[in-house]
């Protein structure tokens, strides 16, 4: 029977964990590979229960070293405007602020502002944690991680493949804290997190508008490969299609019915990034070049995702979207894919993180369309595979996500999996439909 429960203290989820009930924890549901209208009917059949710790209490605070601590359900939001009185600023954050750090850290979820800053693990310094007996352990990024099993030699070599990706098909176990960074609660509950944060400084937004992906993409192969050598000053660069731009009131679509580019530069780089990368540009046309304020360029950049979700929701299907990151080198092969699945005759978007080549490809199916398009995703993960790719670099696996993962993993993940889980949580207790008790077929 599916149970649920609120907890409005520590106490009280403490006591819970010791009762070693199998239970999923959630807080502010925007995971975007979780299907949280559909947990009931998934669950309904297990003796189990839904977690909620939204409603725990919550501190911030920025201690000598300007790092932000944060403690239960704190948002990108409120640790965004905390900081801003503190003319400090987040590093790095997904593109739903709304969204909980703590849950951010458990699916190591990174999104813009990594182009400079690299990605959300790198800068978390410490965090605390629940672990199955209620106790509440402190992980350091300045440990190494240290686990006896046999098949941590090999795992770690097959992770070398992807050390350069924002997230691997499997987490990083490299230090202390890699325990709970990506293993999306299934080793415990994260009540902790310590943070790097950044001196605040101004920066200029502006969008370039540049031809439908559909239909040429030399322009954008041009952008990728230049706006590499400007990573310490351009904060961000992010992609969002016609199409995306389609799902916005008319009046609020800047985009002239073409694909747009953004990004942050720091204001003190402005004129150069102008000079030296813009005007360097062989396609140039200045007046498809636009300045933005900040809010309206977060405004943009939030409300499609969200829209997105919502049309999906109106159809009753569960999110069929990619989290697909490849090598620079291999942005082309990519997006010549995303070009494939256009052939479907079902409609569709993209948008990203366009200068880690890390987009978002979302087929907009109605019921009837499932099955394409997962046959569709299937031969995509098959050629991500062969590029060495990373399928879910950013949102994590979820249950949505577990399906396509078990091709990128070898005998290592399930061996070092199954010991991790009977070590740190032998009752079963966290998540136990999460990927790491998935079984080989």
């Amino acid at each position: 029977m599916l149970r649920k429960k609120v907890f409005k203290t520590q106490e009280e989820l403490i006591t819970h964990i010791k009762t070693h009930e199998p239970t999923f924890y959630y807080s502010s549901r925007t995971s975007t590979v979780i299907p949280y209208d559909k947990l009931e009917t998934i669950f309904n059949d297990e003796d189990f229960y839904l977690g909620d710790l939204s409603l725990l209490p919550s501190t911030m605070k920025l201690n000598k070293d300007n790092n932000l601590i944060i403690s239960g359900p704190v948002s990108w939001k409120e640790a965004k405007s905390f900081l801003n009185t503190k003319g400090r600023n987040i590093m790095t954050a997904p593109t739903e602020d709304l969204a909980l750090i703590s849950a951010g850290v458990a699916t190591s979820c990174t999104g813009e502002r990594c182009f400079s800053f690299g990605n959300l693990r790198s800068q978390i310094v410490s965090l605390k944690y629940l672990n199955y007996n209620g106790e509440e352990i402190s992980l350091s990024s300045e440990k190494d991680f240290e686990f006896d099993s046999s098949s941590l030699t090999k795992y770690n070599e097959h992770f070398k493949e992807y050390a350069n990706f924002k997230n691997a098909p499997f987490p990083r176990f490299e230090k202390e804290i890699d325990l709970l960074i990506g293993t999306e609660g299934q080793l415990g509950v994260i009540t902790e997190v310590e943070l790097k944060t950044v001196e605040d400084f101004p920066v200029n937004h502006l969008f370039m508008l540049v031809p439908k992906w559909e239909e040429n993409i030399e322009t954008h192969l041009e952008i990728i490969k230049k706006i590499q050598s400007f990573r310490d000053n351009v904060i961000l660069c992010e992609h969002i299609d016609s199409n995306s731009f389609n799902y916005l009131p008319e009046n609020e679509r800047p985009n002239q019915n073409m694909d747009a580019i953004f990004f942050e530069v720091k204001s003190d780089f402005f004129e150069s990034f102008y000079e030296q990368f813009l005007l360097n540009l062989s396609f140039l046309e200045e007046d498809k070049i636009f300045e933005l304020s900040a809010n309206k360029f977060h405004q943009l950049r939030a409300s499609i995702p969200r829209a997105v979700f919502e049309e999906n929701s109106k159809m009753g299907v569960v999110k069929m979207g990619t989290d697909v990151q490849v090598k620079i080198e291999d942005f082309d092969k990519l997006l010549k894919i995303y070009q494939s699945f256009t052939k479907t005759g079902v409609n569709y978007n993209l948008f990203g993180h366009f200068g880690d080549a890390h987009l978002h490809f979302n087929f907009m199916p109605k019921p009837e369309d499932n099955d394409k398009c997962t046959k569709e995703f299937e031969r995509m993960y098959a050629q991500v595979l062969e590029l060495k790719g990373s399928p879910f670099a950013e949102h994590g696996i979820g249950l949505i996500k577990q399906k396509y993962i078990t091709s990128f993993w070898e005998d290592c993940q399930y061996e070092l999996f199954k010991d991790l889980k009977q070590t740190h949580d032998p009752k079963n207790q966290f998540f136990p439909q999460g990927f790491m008790g998935l079984k080989k077929n």
